[in-house]
Parts: C-alpha cells; structure tokens; sequence
C-alpha cells in the first residue's frame, strides 16, 4: 500500500532527541501503471483540449458569445425587452417589447413572460412562467444566462456574436504527468466562511475546506482549496484557484483555477494539466475568484493553460 505523507508548509520542529529541523514534504505525483495507462491520459487530454477549443469557437455560451452583462445591483427585477424602457434592451425582432421580467427569489430565479406573445425556452420546452436555478434560457435568437453567485446578474449570448471573429485558438503547456497527483485533502478543523474578491470587486462567501500538500517537481507545495458559498456549487466540491511564477507572464494575470476530483477511496485527483483560465480571460463579461495571497506560489507551474491574450492587458 503506498504511503503519502502530508505535512504542514511551514518547517516543524523534529523531536527533542532529533534536535534538527525537519524539511517539509508533500505527496508525490502520482504513479503510472503501465504504457497503456500514459498512452490514455495523454487522449483524454488532447480530447478535453480539442473540445474547450471547440466551445470557444462556435459554442453557443462561448465565452466569446457573450455581448453583454447586466447586474441586478439593488434590484430585485429586472425586465426585459425591446423597448426602450426596459431594464435590459435586446435588439432581437423576436422579442416582445417587454418580454420577460426575471426576480431573484432566495438562491433561485422566477421568470414570467410578460406581453401576450412572449414565451422563453428552456431544454427545449417553451415556458411563459418558471422558478429556475442559475443556468441558460434561451429568448428568440439569444441565450441568457441566469447568473448568481450572490451577486446576481443576467449574461446575453449571441450566435452572431462579433466576438468569435477574435477567435485563434488557445495555448496550453505540453502535458507532464509529474503535475498529476492523487492526494488527500487534509481539512480544516475551523472551516468558517472566508472572503474571496472577485474581477468584478465582489466579497465573494466561501469555506477554506482545508490544503493540498504536495512535492511538486521536488518542491513543497501547499494549496488552499475553497468551497464557494454560491448557488449550484456542490457541497462536496472545491476549488483551487492559484498563481504562480508564470502569472502575467506565459499565464494569464489574474491567474488559474483547478477542479479536484474526489475519488472513491476518499482522496483527490488534483492535476495541473487541467489548470485552466478563468472566463475573464476571454471576456469582460464575467465575475472571477482571485486567487489569495496564500495560493501564490512562488515556483513556476509549466503545465495547464497558457494566456492566449484574448483580453488586452
């Protein structure tokens, strides 16, 4: 059974009869059984790479779809429509001159058509009245997102975006599988609700669920990993949102975000090949965690997401 050691980031001292202090030390990347196994995570990869190409190129909630934000600020309301007096004007002959009026209701959204012919579809089924989660609806030739995040707001993507003229790919380190590590996460014993700021300078709620400790390229490394405090998030999920030596240099200036997976046995997959850029990175239309002043690492992180400068800088 193989062994992983996890201990703080900081030196502890070594026993009284030792008298020396003890290095730090972390888990190690994690193990490839075989060729066969390397040869399928370098395919799953190259699929999960193709595919996030692939939704920025054309995907209809591209991050380069997106034409506008409006946030809801002190409002409960908002409405929705061509004419001129709406909270949030579309320029789409589909739409009533006041279509929709959407509310937030607690941590979810009601939404109600409001003239006569107005409906809005959501998977596929058209509705004149709904309680939704955060997630997409889609009005005449738009998509919406119904954004929350405790800081509600309404996105508008258009397939006809000029955005996506912008578009020439992305960038990403060549995979390294010693930035692979299954880990567990050692949590933490006081797990109150701490304050993340956002691109959007939003107070953003969320629990530091506890650390990754790993031995990355021989260095000690320690992660934060959060929970945010927000619709949708699971209650067993967390994130790890993090700079290093390469922020604002080959990666992007706010920084990088992992999604550990929890494994059945309790520990985490926590793989930085999957690094990847916020949607800010891509477009002025969204709100991002930035990453605490902890989670700056000082060592460079040369694998996950490159900046592929979609966003002035």
């Amino acid at each position: 059974m193989r062994l992983f050691i996890v201990l703080s980031s900081t030196l502890v001292l070594a026993m009284a009869s030792g008298g020396a202090l003890a290095a730090p030390r972390g888990t190690g990347p994690a193990r490839i059984g075989n060729a066969h196994e390397a040869d399928s995570l370098q395919a799953a990869y190259k699929t999960d790479r193709e595919d996030t190409e692939k939704s920025l190129r054309e995907g209809a909630t591209s991050y380069l779809a997106a034409v506008g934000r409006t946030d809801f600020d002190d409002r409960m309301s908002l409405v929705v429509g061509r004419a001129a007096d709406c909270d949030l004007r579309l320029d789409d002959a589909e739409l009533a001159p006041h279509h929709l009026r959407v509310t937030v209701v607690g941590d979810s959204f009601q939404v109600e058509a409001l003239d006569d012919t107005a409906h809005f579809m959501v998977r596929g089924e058209s509705l004149r009245s709904a309680r939704l989660p955060p997630g997409i609806i889609r009005v005449g030739q738009l998509s919406m997102r119904l954004s929350h995040q405790r800081f509600p707001a309404l996105i508008v993507f258009d397939p006809k975006s000029p955005h996506f003229a912008r578009y020439h790919g992305l960038e990403w380190y060549p995979v390294d599988l010693d930035y692979r590590f299954v880990a567990p996460l050692t949590p933490n014993p006081h797990p109150d609700t701490t304050i993340i700021m956002s691109t959007r300078g939003n107070a953003r709620r969320a629990v530091l669920a506890g650390w990754f400790d790993l031995l990355v390229k021989g260095k000690p490394v320690r992660l934060e990993a959060h929970r945010l405090l927000e619709p949708g998030v699971g209650e067993s999920s967390v994130s790890v949102f993090f700079r290093d030596a390469t922020t604002g240099l080959a990666t992007y200036e706010v920084g990088r975000y992992m999604d550990p997976e929890r494994l059945p046995n309790g520990d985490w997959l926590v793989d930085f090949n999957y690094a990847y850029n916020p949607a800010c990175a891509v477009s002025p239309h969204y709100n991002c965690p930035i990453p605490s002043k902890t989670n700056a690492l000082k060592i460079a992180i040369l694998a996950g997401e490159k900046d592929a400068h979609y966003m002035a800088h």
